[in-house]
């Protein structure tokens, strides 16, 4: 797969016609796989490459001004060209979503960018918003392709009657409900993150941990045990996972995540490491004392390797 970086405006202009796919795609969930996968299959059968036209930043840092390091994405760069990649994508296009593009009106968006790149057919989701402060949509769209391209609109992908959103998704993720969110997902939800030195508790109460300092831009699930995997020079070890304030310990702590792996005792201090979301175990308690958290943990550990022995069947 080509990804390419777009700083506006377009400056190398395609020669082969190709299916374009456009959206912010942020997790690349069942809703996006949905448009992505339609656009393969246009892709196919006119026997051209497969594009996708996605930005580097969410637009809400320009329309609304939200700091750029403020914002919490379900699938950074990195990921998102890992997804894409999976879905047979050729071309990723990161147009850089600077003041002069978002102040685009929209048929210069389509003249500059869609009609610009190629694209023989353009592939967007029913909800698909473009030009200046997105006054336009997948309806008018084909007044302003002036029948230079085909048009695809793709409905909403549905769960349980309700639309598969990222914002959906979001809201899941910080209420600790990654069952949820995996679900919508079609995929277990991934972070990142190296491996630092905490305060070693873990290790006096027998539950050793790794304490992960996930990258700014990555969203963490809410404060709350989790069921997870890790994955460690390429392996991937099942363990339980804390966000949360050590409540147990003190008051006004700082937020941190820390991993129990089950039967791991390599050093990986200062690894990169991925984590994998699992499952929800239960919302963070304070404890009066060690032997009551010790004794919670082995439950969690014992209801953990219930839950992936099921799932593993």
């Amino acid at each position: 797969m080509q990804v390419i970086d777009i700083q506006p405006p377009v400056v190398n202009h395609p020669q082969t016609p190709q299916v374009l796919a456009l959206g912010f795609f942020d997790g690349v969930h069942r809703g996006h796989q949905a448009v992505i996968t339609q656009a393969k299959q246009m892709a196919t059968a006119k026997n051209m490459p497969l594009a996708v036209m996605t930005f580097d930043v969410h637009p809400a840092v320009i329309y609304q001004h939200q700091p750029a390091d403020s914002v919490k994405y379900l699938s950074p760069r990195a990921r998102k060209i890992e997804l894409m990649r999976t879905l047979g994508v050729d071309v990723l296009y990161f147009v850089h979503f600077t003041p002069e593009f978002a102040g685009l009106d929209p048929q210069s968006f389509v003249d500059q960018y869609l009609v610009g790149l190629n694209a023989a057919v353009v592939v967007a989701g029913f909800d698909y918003t473009y030009g200046k402060k997105a006054i336009a949509n997948m309806q008018t769209l084909p007044d302003y392709a002036q029948n230079r391209f085909e048009i695809i609109s793709v409905p909403a992908h549905l769960d349980e009657g309700e639309k598969i959103s990222s914002t959906r998704i979001r809201e899941a993720l910080d209420t600790g409900d990654v069952d949820l969110a995996n679900r919508l997902l079609g995929y277990h939800y991934h972070t990142t993150g190296s491996v630092v030195h905490g305060e070693a508790r873990g290790r006096t109460l027998g539950f050793p941990t790794a304490n992960i300092d996930t990258p700014n831009a990555e969203r963490l699930p809410g404060i709350g045990i989790y069921t997870v995997r890790m994955q460690v020079n390429g392996q991937w070890v099942p363990g339980m996972a804390s966000v949360g304030r050590n409540v147990t310990f003190g008051a006004g702590r700082a937020v941190t995540l820390e991993i129990n792996l089950f039967d791991f005792h390599a050093d990986i201090y200062g690894q990169s490491v991925v984590v994998e979301w699992l499952h929800y175990l239960r919302g963070e308690v304070k404890f009066d004392g060690a032997q009551g958290l010790i004794d919670q943990l082995n439950l969690d550990r014992e209801h953990s390797l219930t839950w992936l022995e099921k799932e593993a069947n």
